[in-house]
């Protein structure tokens, strides 16, 4: 019989920090799995900082229509199913947004393979720290910034999913890490991860703040956040220093008249610094792989990871807008089911 279902959708496009009146809840009555489709429920979907751009207008992809499902990762199980890949029972990862249930063909969907994903690595990990989180830290880290042993890693954000997977990376490469967090509680999170210092941006002169913290310069910089951050790393860079970009958290809710930049540009020629950002899609088939040794050292301890869960779909919005509040401490998302 027919599912009754929700979903978010976006409202209107929102100008600055979003606001609970550009997203709108539905009701939806899903029809039964027609041929090789599948109904399932979702457990938990993720609130993504990175979706902010396409609310808006063009971004790494196109903009996202007005009434259109707000884009996310979901993981959940399915309920019925008339697809030879998939049985009721299956828990799945896929890309159906912030919804209770959805109707799929099976393509775009990953299952979970129980040999993987128990003990300390639970199946909410498929969206944060295996997933587009993770995966970016990595790529990110390892392609882009290149570490060796002995550099100076300096990375913002650093208690969000992407700066803390990057900064035990680096240390698994034998890299001193510096973090950039928002308070007291979140940089002693971050050192408890193994960091070896870690400072709250707020109130501080960052350009003086890197330097009592990194002051023989830093060697990698992952940026997060983007704009003053980002000039006072690059006034702090050694040479031949490289500089990753992952996020622009300080700039997704400034009309484009006033974003700010970057301003230190001569330091480029002068320290020889390279700058490069990232779509973590471009590595796609390197994906499995990169998760399996990712799980790998879940397993072995030497990674972890923290999940900042809400209760029920009808905060999801909420629980969006307060990503640009800094509340999150880890990977938000939203328990559906």
């Amino acid at each position: 019989m027919p599912t009754k279902a929700k979903r978010w959708v976006l409202a209107s496009r929102p100008a600055g920090k979003p606001k609970p009146e550009n997203f709108r809840l539905e009701d939806v009555t899903l029809p039964d799995p027609g041929e090789h489709e599948l109904l399932i429920r979702t457990e938990h979907h993720s609130v993504d900082p990175g979706m902010r751009g396409r609310l808006s207008g063009d971004s790494y992809t196109a903009a996202l229509p007005v009434g259109e499902t707000i884009d996310s990762a979901m993981v959940g199980v399915v309920e019925a199913s008339n697809n030879e890949k998939f049985a009721a029972g299956d828990r799945v990862t896929g890309g159906f947004g912030w919804v209770s249930h959805a109707i799929s063909n099976g393509r775009g969907i990953q299952k979970l393979d129980p040999a993987i994903y128990h003990g300390a690595l639970r199946p909410t990990a498929a969206i944060g720290v295996l997933g587009i989180p993770g995966l970016t830290s990595y790529f990110g880290l390892l392609d882009l910034g290149r570490p060796k042993e002995g550099d100076t890693v300096l990375i913002s954000s650093a208690a969000g999913p992407v700066g803390a997977t990057a900064g035990q990376i680096a240390k698994m490469q034998g890299c001193k890490v510096v973090g950039i967090a928002g308070s007291k509680e979140k940089c002693d999170y971050v050192t408890g991860l193994g960091f070896d210092d870690c400072f709250s941006y707020r109130g501080a002169d960052l350009k003086a703040a890197i330097r009592e913290h990194c002051p023989d310069g830093v060697d990698i910089y992952f940026d997060n956040v983007g704009g003053e951050m980002l000039d006072a790393a690059i006034l702090n860079m050694k040479e031949h220093g490289r500089i990753v970009i992952s996020g622009q958290v300080s700039e997704y809710n400034r009309a484009e008249s006033e974003l700010r930049g970057i301003r230190n540009v001569t330091r480029f020629i002068t320290h020889r610094l390279r700058m490069e950002g990232l779509v973590v899609f471009d590595y796609f088939k390197q994906f499995r792989e990169a998760q399996a040794e990712m799980a790998g050292w879940i397993h072995a301890g030497k990674l972890q990871y923290t999940e900042d869960v809400s209760d029920g779909i009808e905060g999801s919005a909420a629980a969006f807008i307060g990503l640009f509040e800094g509340e999150n401490l880890g990977r938000r998302l939203i328990k559906v089911s």
